[in-house]
């Protein structure tokens, strides 16, 4: 990968400086099961209104990293269609997530067949608005994190990535989650507030992705928004585009 030229993005709790030819933004999970109408999230009666009204400043955020040529990544939870890979019969990811009917078949908005949580059906397909294009990479994850026995780390560390700007959902769990494992093998990240959302607590004064927020501001990592990182692009001089791996 060529070196960019580095831009300076404000963000808590301090403008961070980052070259935006080392940089990739990470859409997490932001797939049918989790943001539409007719998914898991949806069929088990969880509000995913906060995870629709992302998508706008999302999809803006995705415009921009494209046109400064930075890579943009997917990551999707999906499970092989004979769950193998669910976790061991007492495991927590098993128990929690077969309540939530991973694998059972249903037919998707268009009356086709698809299953939750299988990877390659409806369910697992990125939300429309944000449908990844020819040259983004895809990772599917069987846990939270992102970086879970996956090729994520090779991936990037292949393309020479060192900032990753961080959107999706939920925020208190794979967004968390993924950062954490991040931040442990020294990625610098910042996370896009207005692009991210937790259905857990969001009725409290203060939810889970308040708390998420906060405390990767104060330890893990930065926190900015989409007008400010897509404001910091917009005035970058030169475009950098990104050898083909």
């Amino acid at each position: 990968m060529k070196d960019g030229h580095t831009i300076t993005l404000d963000a808590k709790p301090n403008p961070i400086e980052i070259n935006i030819g080392k940089t990739a933004v990470i859409v997490v999970d932001m797939q049918n099961d989790f943001g539409a109408k007719g998914g898991m999230f949806d069929r088990a009666g969880i509000d995913i209104s906060g995870i629709q009204k992302v998508v706008d400043p999302t999809a803006r955020v995705l415009a921009a990293a494209r046109q400064a040529g930075i890579k943009i990544v997917y990551l999707k939870m999906g499970y092989r269609p004979d769950l193998s890979d669910l976790g061991a019969p007492d495991s927590v990811n098993r128990v929690r997530h077969l309540r939530l009917g991973v694998g059972e078949t249903i037919r998707d908005p268009n009356g086709r067949e698809s299953r939750i949580l299988i990877r390659d059906t409806w369910n697992t397909d990125i939300v429309p608005d944000l449908k990844p294009q020819a040259d983004d990479l895809i990772v599917y994850k069987t846990r939270f994190s992102g970086f879970y026995e996956t090729d994520l780390d090779a991936r990037l560390k292949q393309m020479g990535i060192k900032h990753l700007i961080i959107t999706g959902c939920t925020t208190g769990i794979c967004v968390d989650s993924t950062v954490r494992d991040a931040m442990f093998r020294d990625y610098l990240c910042v996370l896009l507030a207005d692009c991210m959302s937790e259905p857990i607590g969001q009725d409290l004064p203060r939810s889970n992705h308040d708390a998420s927020l906060l405390a990767i501001e104060v330890l893990l990592g930065w926190v900015s928004d989409s007008d400010h990182f897509t404001k910091a692009l917009s005035m970058s001089p030169i475009v950098t585009i990104h050898e083909q791996l």
